[in-house]
């Protein structure tokens, strides 16, 4: 292949470096501006995530009074049994409402 037979095609096609785009700078083009708009539930989701990433793991008002409750004996009279017979009522009126 002959490389000077390329620039003789290119002669005879009138071939031509593309010429450089005249670009106007950004600024003064007129630009399109964006918007986001957040819907209600959105928002309520954002406050709510918030609201439970700043609560606290362990509610310590609460965990005082079960303690003082165990220390006290208040719960030793409760058994496996009794345990299970609520929880199971609790699941069924659950049940029934589902």
């Amino acid at each position: 292949m002959r490389i000077d037979a390329y620039n003789t095609i290119s002669q005879v096609y009138a071939a031509s470096k593309p010429s450089r785009v005249n670009k106007t700078p950004y600024a003064a083009a007129a630009a399109p501006s964006d918007n986001l708009q957040i819907s209600q539930i959105g928002k309520d989701f954002q406050t709510a995530r918030k609201a439970v990433a700043e609560a606290p793991d362990i509610r310590d008002d609460v965990v005082a009074v079960a303690r003082q409750n165990l220390e006290s004996g208040k719960y030793d009279n409760l058994s496996g049994a009794s345990f299970a017979d609520k929880l199971l009522e609790k699941f069924e009126a659950a049940q029934a409402i589902a």
